[in-house]
C-alpha cells in the first residue's frame, strides 16, 4: 500500500512540471543572451565606425531572426505548460531535445553572420541555419504531440478546442522552411531574409494560444 499522499500506478510515472518549466525558461534565456555576444565591430573599422556598425547587418539579421524564433517558441512552450498538470518521461525527453536544439541555435546564427559575405560559404551556412530552425520547429510540435497523446497529463479544464488550437499553433511550417531552404541553393541572401519572415509569422501565430474561449484574460 502506498503511503498517504503518495500516488501509485500510472501516476507514479508522472512528475510535477514546476522544475521542468523553470529549467526550460533558463535555457531559453541563456540561448537568447548568447545570440547578442556575436555582434561586434572589429577594431580595424573604428576609424570609420558608422560604416563599421552598418557593415554588421548580417549579425543583426541573424540576431533578429533567432531572437524572434526563440521568443515565439517560448510563448508556445509557456502555452503548453500552462495547460499541463503532469509530465511523463516521454514529455521530459522531448522537452530536453527541444532545449538542446534551442541552446545550439547561437552556433548556426553566428555561422551565417560570418559566412554570408563569402560566396563559397554562404549557401552551406544558410542551408545549415534553416535545417537547425526546422529541427526546432519539429521538436516543439513533437512536444505538444507527446502531451496531447496522454490526456491525463492535461489539466481537467483544458477543452478539446484548446488541444486543437495548440496543435495548430505548434504545427511547423514545413512547406515554408523547405521552400526557403531550396531557395538558399540559388539565392542564399534572400533565403536568410526568408527565415526572418517565418520567425515573424511564427511569433504572430503564437498568440493564437489565446483564441479558445476557455482561455482566461491575461493568460498567455
Amino acid at each position: 500500500m502506498a503511503a498517504p499522499g503518495v500516488s501509485s500506478g500510472p501516476v507514479a510515472n508522472r512528475w510535477d512540471t514546476g522544475r521542468t518549466e523553470s529549467f526550460s525558461d533558463g535555457v531559453f534565456a541563456f540561448a537568447i543572451t548568447l545570440l547578442v555576444l556575436d555582434i561586434h565591430v572589429p577594431a580595424s573599422e573604428f576609424n570609420q565606425l558608422w560604416r563599421g556598425i552598418a557593415d554588421q547587418w548580417p549579425a543583426y539579421l541573424g540576431y533578429a531572426t533567432s531572437f524572434l524564433t526563440v521568443g515565439g517558441i517560448w510563448l508556445v512552450h509557456h502555452g503548453i505548460f500552462r495547460r499541463v498538470q503532469y509530465a511523463n518521461r516521454r514529455v521530459m525527453e522531448v522537452n530536453l531535445l527541444l532545449l538542446m536544439a534551442v541552446a545550439f541555435l547561437p552556433f548556426p546564427t553566428s555561422l551565417v553572420a560570418e559566412a554570408i559575405r563569402h560566396a563559397d560559404a554562404e549557401r552551406a551556412a544558410v542551408i545549415f541555419y534553416g535545417a537547425s530552425l526546422l529541427v526546432i520547429s519539429l521538436l516543439y510540435s513533437a512536444l505538444w504531440s507527446a502531451v496531447a497523446s496522454d490526456r491525463t497529463l492535461l489539466k481537467p479544464d483544458v477543452s478539446k478546442k484548446e488541444v486543437d488550437a495548440i496543435a495548430r499553433a505548434t504545427t511547423p511550417n514545413l512547406g515554408f522552411y523547405l521552400a526557403v531552404i531550396l531557395l538558399a541553393l540559388i539565392a542564399p541572401k534572400v533565403a536568410a531574409f526568408g527565415y526572418l519572415v517565418i520567425a515573424i509569422v511564427a511569433l504572430v501565430r503564437a498568440h493564437g494560444d489565446r483564441a479558445p474561449t476557455t482561455t482566461t484574460p491575461g493568460s498567455a
